[in-house]
């Protein structure tokens, strides 16, 4: 009598034999990739529930001793030039948001790494020193959770140490994806009362709650990683879809002006400071700058002033506050006499690149404040819950579990039909090829799965 399988239609078959791959796959990735989504998770839960434990490390330096009317900038520059003991001008001012802050006034240092700045912290009414240290990026950590940035990033490890962090965002969406397909196949048998199905069924039900949350996390981080990153941006901005951002390059004698000749650069890299102030440019600029920022419609609190990084460029103010609603307006000034030479408004930004920015400022926790950090730690808590939770199930299984052909990826690829074989490489070769990193490790779990197949086989023919 001819078994149940064999009496099988080759459609059924076929759907047997890719559910089994998926779901083999599923437990590869998280068996090898876990860890590093794991040590992804727990950083990044750290990072977000940090920024009321940096405000109170640094409240000395981050805090006005009394308060009153503020200095002119150019007093504050030139404290913060004197406390230096350098005569150069700053890369970049920030000045006091508030009457109870302080202006950060940030100078480049050879000695520093990448998007980082030597900060003197003033007070803007009594010109006291309140700190002195380095602040990174565009968002302006401090070394607290410069630190947790870092390790979150690349494990302080710098560009080799950010393989880590792309293989867990190439791989995060999906593994998600296919825990999706799994439990949408095997719903029925999930929802019964067996013992055996409950903690299948744990894991089940959580990842399917998180999904939207871990498509994000992937989606976000994709966009910082080096070498996805890098695809990612090429083709925003083959498709026009680039953020726009003032050009500083003066205009030619003859231009009447650049107006509208927008650069476009991406809205999660962490830079943005000039690094060598033009020479001839006076600390009195800066208070100049600020005032035709204001009458240009710059009216955010938080502000960045850049000078001229060199000649031939314009001074540049940029709207720095990235909560709700977002201010990251920018407008570009001849040195001359401060006229307006370009500008940006968020609200005429496409589409593509406001969610871009909207996307990277949740992904890092300011958007909403701290109900955004809440729900960014609770996204980061049911990760790590899934990836211990599936290690725990995969431990209850491994001495119950037999080494057969039936287990491994190739055993099952080569009992497709050759047309679902043919579509699932080229799905695979164009994913390598958009994200290198899974591409090179794929072929790694590849290698590892062929290996334990022929194995298998040559125990099976003794």
């Amino acid at each position: 009598m001819p078994s149940k399988k064999a009496g099988l239609s080759p459609p059924r078959r076929s759907g047997k034999i890719l559910f089994a791959l998926l779901m083999r796959m599923h437990f590869y990735v998280g068996l090898l990739v876990g860890p590093f989504i794991l040590v992804a998770a727990l950083t990044g839960m750290v990072y977000v529930l940090t920024p009321s434990v940096e405000a109170w490390l640094y409240r000395d330096a981050l805090t006005a001793s009394v308060e009153g009317a503020p200095q002119p900038l150019a007093r504050q520059v030139d404290t913060a030039r004197l406390a230096t003991g350098q005569d150069v001008l700053p890369a970049a001012v920030r000045p006091a948001p508030d009457a109870h802050s302080t202006t950060r006034v940030m100078f480049a240092d050879t000695a520093l790494g990448p998007s980082e700045h030597r900060a003197i912290f003033i007070d803007p009414a009594t010109l006291e020193v309140k700190g002195d240290m380095t602040v990174y990026g565009t968002s302006g950590i401090l070394p607290f959770r410069t630190a947790i940035d870092h390790f979150h990033r690349g494990l302080l490890l710098g560009d080799t140490g950010r393989l880590y962090s792309e293989l867990a965002a190439s791989w995060l969406w999906i593994i998600a994806l296919l825990g999706l397909v799994l439990w949408v196949a095997r719903r029925k048998a999930l929802n019964c009362t067996s013992p055996r199905m409950k903690p299948r069924r744990h894991h089940a039900t959580v990842g399917a709650l998180a999904l939207v949350g871990l498509l994000f996390f992937s989606a976000t981080g994709l966009t910082w990683s080096k070498w996805a990153g890098g695809n990612i941006g090429e083709l925003r901005q083959a498709w026009g879809w680039g953020t726009p951002s003032v050009s500083t390059m003066l205009p030619m004698p003859g231009d009447a002006s650049i107006h509208g000749a927008h650069d476009h650069h991406d809205m999660h890299a962490e830079h943005g400071v000039s690094s060598a102030p033009q020479a001839g440019v006076s600390a009195e600029g800066f208070d100049q700058a600020l005032a035709a920022a204001r009458g240009a419609g710059l009216l955010a609190d938080r502000l960045q002033i850049e000078p001229p990084a060199n000649e031939g460029r314009a001074w540049r103010v940029s709207e720095i506050d990235r909560r709700w609603p977002t201010q990251v307006d920018q407008v570009a000034l001849n040195p001359g006499d401060m006229r307006i030479l370009d500008q940006t408004d968020f609200a005429t930004f496409p589409l593509a690149a406001k969610l871009t920015r909207w996307g990277v400022d949740l992904h890092m926790g300011v958007l909403f404040g701290l109900v955004n950090q809440l729900v960014l730690a609770l996204l980061a808590a049911a990760l790590v819950f899934l990836i211990v939770w599936g290690y725990w199930m995969w431990w209850q299984r491994i001495k119950s579990v037999t080494v057969n052909q039936a287990q491994t990826l190739t055993a099952l690829f080569v009992m497709l039909p050759l047309v679902i074989q043919a579509s699932l490489l080229i799905v695979l070769v164009l994913l390598g090829i958009a994200l290198p990193v899974l591409g090179g490790s794929l072929v790694v779990i590849v290698l590892i799965d062929a290996l334990r197949w022929a194995v298998s086989r040559k125990r099976q023919s003794v």
